[in-house]
């Protein structure tokens, strides 16, 4: 699914990418741990394709990203790559309904074409019953479980979780953490999670340690 080599990235005089080699195929759950500056939040921009490498190459479900224009590149994020954050990004000013069918809305489909997925994958997490809430009516477990949803509406070839639980209280990470598995199980979803939360690390398929911008 993934096929990274040879990524490499500075920012001004500190190299915090050295050449990282990474393949993941599909339907893996890996996860990537390291202390703070290691360079895991970097690698995971970059294979999902936020921000650019200096040098490398990278290949997502067949298609080499690197050699594509931004207008291209932004269209095949939409439709292949979904991300949880640590801090969930859900538009305050949206309901979770809303919020749900952003990246369908975004690639020019009608929000009555959308309404339906949003709805099938907000009862799949267990929060249907809060879709006319907006974000600051939510729990937080409530409002991750949203931007999970949100992650998945395009069904994205990789998610890419940065920090998922680290805002989130022990019991309602570790339902996050089976939700990510659960998903991946139903939906053959591959997952690739920056994570400081040893437990969530050890349950994935692989458990990458980056220590000075190399795996």
């Amino acid at each position: 699914m993934i096929r990274a080599t040879g990524i490499r990235k500075r920012f001004g005089d500190l190299e915090v990418l050295k050449g990282v080699d990474l393949h993941v195929a599909k339907g893996e759950v890996v996860s990537i741990v390291g202390a703070s500056g290691a360079g895991k939040t970097t690698l995971l921009q970059i294979i999902g394709t936020l921000e650019k490498a200096d040098s490398g190459s990278l290949i997502i479900d067949g298609q080499e990203v690197t050699k594509l224009g931004s207008k291209a590149l932004s269209a095949f994020r939409n439709q292949h790559i979904g991300f949880v954050f640590q801090f969930h990004h859900l538009l305050p000013e949206f309901t979770a309904l809303e919020n749900v069918m952003m990246p369908g809305l975004i690639a020019g489909r009608s929000m009555k074409e959308c309404a339906p997925r949003a709805e099938e994958l907000l009862v799949r997490l267990n929060v249907l019953p809060r879709k006319d809430h907006k974000p600051g009516q939510l729990s937080g477990g409530e409002q991750q479980r949203v931007a999970v949803a949100r992650a998945l509406f395009n069904n994205p070839s990789v998610v890419m979780a940065d920090e998922p639980s680290g805002n989130l209280d022990s019991a309602h990470a570790k339902e996050l953490h089976q939700l990510f598995f659960d998903l991946r199980k139903e939906l053959g979803q591959t997952f690739v999670i920056v994570t400081h939360n040893e437990e969530l690390a050890e349950m994935a398929d692989r458990r990458l340690v980056m220590k000075d911008g190399v795996i």
